[in-house]
């Protein structure tokens, strides 16, 4: 019996799917299997899958049915004492498993384990860093605090997660269409502490996409769904952060869709996602001043000029700011 088990969700990543598996197949860490779901692809990735000439990986095909589902799906399937999911078009450092089962067998009195996270473009370009979190795993409600303001741990590809705590969780709740990694993690840190491998072990791609606005504003609404349950059940000690979290969250969607293709539609999400940033939390107006009128400057090119002026003004401000 392998003592972790790799869950990579599938649909439609023939492109980044090789480098995926290979990051995992390349682990220092060897003693794991590697569960594919297909969940409905069309694009040839699930074909590619199945050609894979080695005993550690097993591939099971569904028909659609969203990431949450296809992840609960592959942990039914897994053996291993540890899961670890990693979506089709991240990848991993080679001593991401090694490191993660390490820290657990340190602190057996902790049910997850995380590394940090570096943001990459779709050529697997580095262009950001993520939050240097790390939770305080003789404190149990460390990691719990913290992920009710924001997700620290960035990504559904970066926990190694003890199996029978996620069962006893219940899993991902299937009925998110995101935000099902914030939610999961917040169920588990309300119950384990969480240990820290401090370093950067993850490679989140950020896909470029026409329907970004569409994105966020889904986000959004599954974000607020996650935070209002999330806070109906949390103790009268944590309240207090939900202000917080509303505003880090919209925060993080107006960064999120600077990052993306302009378009004046985006740009209108945009300029009502900063309203709330300032509304949750006005105080950033003077603590993070030049970010917050940068923010403004670009949002405000994106809502009132055509996608290619817009896209083209944004690339001379960026060149200005480098």
């Amino acid at each position: 019996m392998s003592l972790i088990s790799v869950i990579i969700p599938l649909y439609n990543a023939r492109a980044t799917l090789p480098q995926t598996l290979n990051s995992v197949l390349a682990q220092s860490f060897n003693d794991f299997e590697v569960i594919v779901v297909d969940d409905g692809s069309t694009d040839g990735s699930l074909e590619w899958v199945q050609e894979v000439n080695d005993p550690r990986v097993r591939v099971f095909s569904y028909a659609n049915g969203g990431a949450a589902v296809a992840r609960n799906r592959g942990v039914k399937h897994a053996v291993g004492e540890a899961v670890a999911f990693l979506d089709a078009d991240d990848y991993w450092t080679p001593d991401k498993l090694a490191a993660q089962w390490q820290a657990l067998q340190v602190h057996p009195e902790a049910a997850v384990a995380h590394s940090w996270t570096q943001f990459v473009d779709e050529q697997g370009q580095v262009f950001s860093q993520g939050c240097k979190f790390i939770a305080n795993v003789s404190e149990k409600d460390s990691a719990y605090r913290a992920l009710l303001v924001t997700n620290v741990l960035e990504s559904g590809s970066n926990p190694l997660i003890q199996r029978q705590a996620l069962l006893d969780i219940g899993g991902f709740d299937e009925s998110l269409k995101s935000s099902q990694d914030q939610d999961l993690y917040i169920r588990l840190a309300a119950r384990y502490p969480f240990v820290t491998v401090p370093r950067y072990q993850i490679f989140y791609r950020i896909m470029a996409s026409n329907s970004i606005s569409s994105n966020i504003e889904r986000q959004e609404q599954e974000a607020l769904r996650v935070y209002e349950r999330t806070f109906a059940e949390a103790p009268s000690a944590y309240q207090y952060l939900r202000t917080e979290s509303l505003a880090t969250l919209y925060r993080y969607l107006v960064l999120r869709g600077l990052e993306s293709r302009s378009s004046p539609r985006l740009g209108r999400t945009l300029a009502r996602c900063y309203a709330n940033v300032v509304r949750y939390k006005p105080t950033l107006l003077k603590t993070q001043t030049r970010l917050m009128t940068t923010m403004l400057v670009k949002i405000l090119v994106m809502a009132s000029l055509p996608s290619q002026q817009s896209q083209s003004m944004l690339a001379w401000l960026r060149h200005r700011s480098d």
